[in-house]
């Protein structure tokens, strides 16, 4: 199925020798906007650690952006990255260098040469932020909102078919929480399909919308007023 872009089967997720998540089946569909939720320790990070790359997949089958993640070799982990966007809680700007080039050490990174084409995809991904005037800056110039917008930016600009943000508001007030929110909403508008862990539960209330839970080992889908 071309819609589908995470597939997961009878999957269990280890740290280690230790199990953290077992029986997983579930699919995320091109275009969605899904939750991960759960307690501080339940495995949402090894789950998205699992989706891209960092955690090998050794139990059951997986598929994520048409990569089969028991078969993906060390060599195919940066080109399963290329099609995945990964926002982190804490912004991972690089603090010695302006936002302009951060975003062009990412370009460069992942193969880009040429210099006219990387200033127009920069200019482009900033906009969609609303971060366009402050490309000069350097991180610490920025407040935790807008670093976050930037990390976000820094998500799209390899046109990713999936954006994983792992607790994307975790450092942020509940007003710039919001305000991220909005624009990864206005991203998924515009086709982009996002899994989003989070424990702001007053988020979910917001912005509904499909809820994964992890929980006593297991990963479910679960209907929103139960949260």
């Amino acid at each position: 199925m071309p819609n589908t872009i995470v597939e997961l089967r009878d999957v269990a997720i280890y740290q280690r020798e230790s199990l953290v998540l077992s029986e997983i089946n579930l699919d995320i569909n091109k275009g969605e906007f899904v939750y991960l939720i759960g307690k501080t320790g339940s495995g949402k990070s090894s789950f998205m650690k699992t989706l891209y790359g960092d955690l090998p997949l050794t139990q059951g089958s997986g598929t994520v952006t048409d990569f089969d993640l028991r078969a993906l070799k060390e060599k195919d982990i940066p080109f399963l990255r290329r099609k995945l966007g990964i926002v982190f809680q804490d912004f991972n700007l690089l603090p010695d260098r302006t936002i302009n080039d951060n975003l062009l050490f990412v370009l460069k990174a992942t193969g880009w040469k040429d210099k006219e084409e990387m200033d127009a995809k920069i200019e482009e991904v900033l906009g969609r932020v609303g971060m366009k005037t402050k490309g000069f800056k350097f991180p610490h110039q920025l407040s935790g909102g807008e670093q976050q917008r930037v990390a976000i930016a820094r998500a799209l600009l390899n046109d990713p078919e999936l954006i994983l943000a792992d607790e994307p508001t975790g450092n942020l007030d509940p007003q710039t929480s919001v305000e991220v929110m909005k624009v990864l909403q206005e991203i998924n508008r515009n086709g982009r399909t996002i899994l989003m862990a989070t424990h702001d539960y007053a988020l979910l209330l917001k912005f509904p919308s499909k809820t994964l839970k992890c929980d006593g080992s297991k990963v479910f889908e679960v209907v929103q007023k139960n949260v």
